[in-house]
């Protein structure tokens, strides 16, 4: 299937929707094998192509525990294996998309077409970075997302102030400096050794970015699991510092010879080629 340009889609919604109907239709539908999972709900077996397993989901609303792994499935594809999955991952949250859509754009005074858009910006933004894979429910989460995207914008345009009334805006317009901003407490963390420099980015991106941790780990060439027991060891060591005072205030001369020479164990472990190490062979567990 294929749309000319001129014969796109305006709607962001419906330009989805396009996308997933080429990806799925025959001869070769975007397709994925249920036989993976095992036996779930009554989830049926074989490669089944994404809109029967869309179907299947709808008309078995209480089967949540197929719906989970069929969703984890396809976050972790949508993350990992390239942006068709992204469009499949959308074309399979189409039905609950829609309906936010058109609930929340009613008695709405703008284009409809931007509440979509919303929606379909905070879905993909969850797709993306904010879903933990962990954590039960990733459809609802994703839908969540959609929703207050699209509800954000209900109440921005509610609550917006005409540009003229501006010098009439009580309060202070000056940006809060970010004393105590968490970005300079890692940086602190680092420099006295309680995080390690190659630590720092992941620990930033998933920790206070809230990135999607399975590309993260991919980069690195370790598994998800390898790096959240890391950052689960790098959160202990900051949560310890912060109680001790140490990225607060200032360190005495033990406990920065400390911090040094337990930083110097890690970093010697990893250049004998531990495992999880950053440098050298990738392995499976963290170190």
């Amino acid at each position: 299937m294929s749309v000319s340009d001129a014969n796109w889609p305006a709607s962001p919604l419906d330009a989805a929707d396009v996308a997933f109907t080429a990806l799925t239709r025959d001869p070769a539908p975007l397709s994925i094998d249920l036989d993976m999972f095992g036996r779930y709900d009554g989830l049926p077996e074989g490669v089944m192509a994404l809109p029967a397993v869309r179907d299947w989901l709808l008309t078995h609303p209480r089967a949540y525990t197929a719906r989970d792994i069929v969703w984890r499935e396809l976050i972790r594809r949508a993350r990992l294996d390239g942006p068709q999955w992204v469009i499949a991952a959308v074309g399979m949250a189409m039905p609950a998309l829609r309906r936010y859509a058109r609930q929340l754009s009613a008695g709405y005074r703008g284009d409809p077409d931007d509440i979509g858009a919303e929606v379909l910006t905070g879905f993909l933004a969850a797709l993306r970075d904010h879903v933990d894979l962990t954590r039960p429910a990733p459809y609802a989460t994703l839908c969540r997302a959609g929703w207050r995207a699209g509800h954000a914008l209900r109440a921005q345009a509610a609550e917006s102030t005409p540009v003229e009334d501006l010098d009439h805006v009580a309060g202070p317009r000056t940006p809060t400096v970010p004393y105590g901003h968490p970005d300079v407490l890692v940086r602190r963390a680092v420099s006295l050794g309680i995080l390690d420099a190659c630590d720092e980015q992941p620990y930033i991106d998933v920790r206070l970015g809230r990135r999607a941790i399975e590309p993260i780990a991919a980069r690195l060439g370790i598994t998800s699991d390898a790096l959240r027991m890391r950052l689960g060891r790098i959160d202990h060591r900051i949560t310890d510092a912060l109680a001790k005072g140490l990225l607060t205030g200032l360190a005495s001369r033990q406990a920065t010879e400390v911090l040094a020479a337990q930083a110097r164990r890690r970093a010697a472990l990893r250049a004998a080629g531990q495992p999880g190490t950053l440098t050298g062979r990738p392995r499976a567990v963290a170190a």
